[in-house]
């Protein structure tokens, strides 16, 4: 995909990865919608800023209407997790957005997107998705499932040419992270990285050495199962 004809929306984009990838999407010459629940918490030149709380049906419609001209989607908002015999709510809200929200956006934009030519879905994992950090274990099934969509995603929207990208990395060094002892990439790496995934048209983007081999591991540990049974 060509970044420089591009207009994106990005979720969460106030802080973080999301921050880093609407500056740089800028930056490579696209047009930027730029949403949070907190629009005034954007502060990044050269994008069109929005609310969005992607958990909210009416605020994703009023989105999709609004950026009927995007044709890349990357759905960047989520959350943490605890652990998932710790406080219910907690686990719901790490599904709720993490999966059913980048769901619904996907589900309000992929119309756009076909009317737009097909253009592209950027959906930020994690290495969660295979490996689970202590203490956060409800962001693994959540991150899982995010993986397992865009996989699924990537074959129903092949006839509309949409092309389904998951990025998966360790930590990055965000809010989200503060506090904890894992070593976290800068967030402008990890969108720098992202975007050249896009423009080569990749299906997954492996971020960093630890989440190619949580990857890795993971094939392994399918390999003693088979050969265990």
């Amino acid at each position: 995909m060509n970044l420089s004809k591009a207009t994106a929306l990005i979720t969460g984009a106030n802080r973080g990865i999301g921050r880093h990838l609407a500056a740089q999407l800028v930056s490579r010459g696209a047009k930027v919608y730029a949403t949070a629940r907190r629009p005034e918490s954007i502060n990044i030149y050269g994008v069109e800023v929005l609310p969005l709380d992607i958990t909210d049906p009416d605020a994703v419609a009023d989105a999709a209407k609004k950026a009927d001209d995007v044709n890349l989607l990357v759905n960047n908002a989520g959350i943490g997790g605890a652990a998932l015999l710790g406080d219910i709510d907690d686990v719901r809200a790490a599904m709720d957005v993490n999966f059913w929200g980048t769901l619904s956006m996907v589900r309000a934009f992929a119309p756009v997107l076909a009317r737009n030519g097909g253009g592209a879905i950027l959906n930020i994992a994690s290495s969660a998705s295979w490996s689970v950090f202590p203490g956060g274990s409800a962001q693994g099934p959540s991150k899982a499932a995010v993986w397992s969509m865009s996989d699924e995603l990537r074959r129903e929207l092949a006839g509309q040419r949409t092309l389904v990208t998951s990025v998966h990395l360790g930590a990055a060094d965000t809010a989200t992270t503060q506090g904890s002892h894992v070593p976290g990439m800068a967030p402008a790496d990890v969108a720098h990285a992202a975007l050249d995934g896009i423009e080569a048209d990749a299906f997954e983007v492996v971020v960093d050495e630890f989440t190619v081999m949580a990857k890795a591991s993971l094939r392994r540990s399918s390999s003693w199962s088979e050969h265990d049974a």
